[in-house]
């Protein structure tokens, strides 16, 4: 009997296939589908820092010198502010009511503001976990790399003080010191990171000559990325580690597992095949598994790492490089 269960930031999961905080999460009817579908917990749609903070309160009065209507703007602006508050904590209400897997709650950041304040207002709506989906483009010529990782370490420092639930970190790879920068955060007293998240990249039309964007979801391809850090991080990090981008069907679950990831985070493959689509992942995982006479997943978490595999230096660049010189030599 092939057992998918396993353990994430403490909590039990039926299955390592979590469904990541996108378009497919962000009603209670949504987190129910999924759930019947075998999802192993549910990130809820990302509540953005814009949506919970006074960044835009400037725009807003000077929207009031040119109104003289200062006292109504920014009523309104708190209007607005508690309108979303609530509705989402409404939701993870409502969702820890319905469901009987770990609701996660997800908050999009990029400072340390004073919207962390709210963060413990998701706990107390009932959240399991907290993710936060962290990401400080590194675009700003007058910030160092220290400046930029700081803010991280900031957010979790002050997030930790407002909540006792477990907290997630979802990043990206653009650190001028990647490793490093994973081993310090997994030892910052947070339950999990997410390798890696996504945003919008911008892509040209040639026609209309207008910016527009580029590779909404993920392909399979970009698996190697959470592949390699994973499998190379494996062993070093103080966290759980899931995986995310480029999963596109159970094979690739699979292979993240082996890398050493505790819980593995699916969207672009639902919006391309639906939700369904989850027990057909959930159905080549069980024939790879049998096929390899694994009756749980703890049986190969891990056992293709760099830590355990036999050729550790097939991580390493260098091969890249070496592949290309035996292609050459064989010409």
């Amino acid at each position: 009997m092939i057992d998918l269960s396993t353990t994430y930031l403490g909590l039990a999961l039926k299955s390592p296939i979590i469904a990541a905080s996108s378009g497919f999460t962000d009603s209670v009817s949504k987190l129910k589908n999924l759930e019947q579908h075998g999802a192993g917990a549910v990130v809820l749609k990302s509540l953005f820092e814009e949506e919970i903070t006074h960044e835009y309160e400037h725009t807003l009065k000077v929207e009031a010198d040119k109104t003289g209507r200062e006292e109504f703007l920014d009523y309104l602006d708190l209007r607005i502010r508690q309108e979303n508050l609530e509705k989402y904590t409404n939701l993870i209400t409502q969702a820890k009511k319905e469901l009987e897997i770990p609701v996660i709650a997800s908050v999009n950041c990029r400072t340390a503001y004073e919207w962390i304040s709210f963060t413990s207002e998701i706990e107390k709506a009932g959240a399991d976990a907290l993710e936060l989906n962290v990401f400080v483009l590194p675009s700003n010529l007058n910030n160092s790399s220290a400046e930029n990782e700081k803010i991280y370490f900031e957010i979790i420092k002050q997030v930790k003080k407002q909540v006792s639930i477990p907290i997630v970190l979802k990043i990206s790879y653009y650190f001028s010191n990647l490793g490093n920068m994973i081993r310090e955060l997994s030892h910052s007293g947070i339950g999990g990171l997410v390798l890696f998240n996504r945003f919008f990249s911008p892509d040209f039309d040639l026609d209309n000559l207008e910016v527009t964007s580029a590779n909404v979801l993920s392909q399979p391809g970009e698996i190697t990325m959470p592949l390699r850090w994973i499998a190379m991080m494996y062993g070093h990090a103080g966290c759980d580690l899931s995986a995310s981008t480029g999963v596109s069907d159970g094979m690739a679950v699979a292979k993240l597992l082996l890398a050493g990831a505790t819980t593995v985070q699916v969207a672009s493959a639902l919006y391309h095949h639906g939700v369904p689509y989850l027990d057909v992942m959930h159905h080549e995982l069980t024939n790879w598994m049998e096929s390899h006479n694994f009756t749980k997943i703890s049986d190969f978490r891990g056992k293709l790492s760099q830590k355990k595999y036999s050729k550790p230096d097939l991580f390493e660049r260098v091969q890249f490089m070496r592949y290309f010189s035996d292609k050459e030599s064989m010409i």
